[in-house]
């Protein structure tokens, strides 16, 4: 039974990494972005200055809040994935506390079994001792 926890355990541990390495991801997806949108901007202001045709200008901002509807979407992702990170730690630490309560128990029972035998061969022991004892 233990085993068997031991492997919930492992399996909820490895989904909790899972999420937070899409986390770490989405992260750094939205941090290329943001240094991409800035970049952007200015580029455009400099086409802007240099009084580039309008076209130009126009598909630079497209652009730009192309970059930014997706920095919206990763935000909107990024969110999502903290809830999941949440729940997931909560399945995890359960399935910890519960693979530890029964790791905790077998040892008390150990424990439990040691002290009975301990127990058992001293009284064998004091039989033995008595019976040479009641001879002499």
């Amino acid at each position: 039974m233990l085993r068997l926890k031991q492997s919930i355990e492992k399996q909820e541990e490895l989904a909790l990494q899972k999420v937070l390495v899409e986390i770490s991801q989405v992260q750094h997806r939205m941090e290329a972005l943001t240094a991409d949108i800035l970049h952007a901007r200015q580029l455009l202001e400099q086409a802007m200055r240099e009084m580039l045709p309008a076209v130009l200008v126009e598909s630079m901002t497209n652009r730009i809040e192309g970059a930014m509807d997706r920095k919206q979407e990763l935000s909107h992702a990024l969110a999502e994935l903290s809830r999941q990170r949440e729940i997931q730690l909560r399945k995890y630490q359960a399935a910890r506390n519960n693979c530890q309560m029964l790791h905790d128990m077998q040892a008390r029972q150990q424990d439990a079994h040691a002290r009975e035998r301990e127990h058992a061969e001293q009284k064998f022991l004091d039989e033995i001792f008595a019976a040479r004892a009641q001879r002499s």
